[in-house]
């Protein structure tokens, strides 16, 4: 049943699938940790109907960057990305906010 939701329709066969992406809102930001490392964070995604761990793969790979999912819910990057990071989840049909 985890393929499923509440419709009883596999997740492949939904029509509405995707739509959500234009209503959440991604947050970008920058922080500054140790040493003077900044670390790109992307908040606001949803992982109850996106796969977060799948997006966070794809922004690595975009970035040429390490980085990691924290709590389920953000993902951070190794260094300043904000820019490329902006278009890509853009271009994923995401409205994104830079902090």
């Amino acid at each position: 049943m985890k393929d499923k939701d509440f419709t009883g329709m596999p997740k492949e066969l939904q029509p509405w699938e995707g739509f959500n992406r234009d209503s959440e809102l991604i947050k970008i930001s920058v922080d500054k940790r140790r040493y003077g490392k900044l670390v790109t964070v992307i908040d606001g995604i949803d992982p109850k109907t996106e796969n977060i761990n799948d997006i966070a793969k794809t922004l690595k790979k975009k970035a040429a960057s390490g980085g990691t999912v924290k709590d389920g819910r953000s993902i951070e990057l190794q260094g300043d990305h904000r820019d490329v990071m902006k278009k890509e989840l853009e271009s994923m049909g995401f409205k994104v906010q830079m902090a």
